[in-house]
């Protein structure tokens, strides 16, 4: 997973008219790459957010008797 993947919807209001954010999470003094990047601004609800992949679930997929997958 890429972390230059740009989100489609504010996570907070669903609005799709985001921009990425220049500062970095609101911080005046530190760019965006110095803060690690990635932050977005949504312009209908007026916040700030940063999305971060964490890594994947070590249980992963489990077939169950009937086919399907199961979590």
């Amino acid at each position: 997973m890429s972390e230059r993947a740009a989100p489609f919807y504010c996570p907070y209001c669903g609005d799709e008219d985001l921009r990425p954010s220049e500062q970095g999470w609101g911080s005046p003094r530190a760019s965006g790459a110095e803060r690690g990047g990635g932050a977005w601004e949504c312009a209908a609800c007026n916040r700030a957010f940063q999305l971060k992949f964490l890594g994947l679930l070590s249980r992963g997929l489990q077939r169950t008797e009937s086919g399907g997958d199961e979590r």
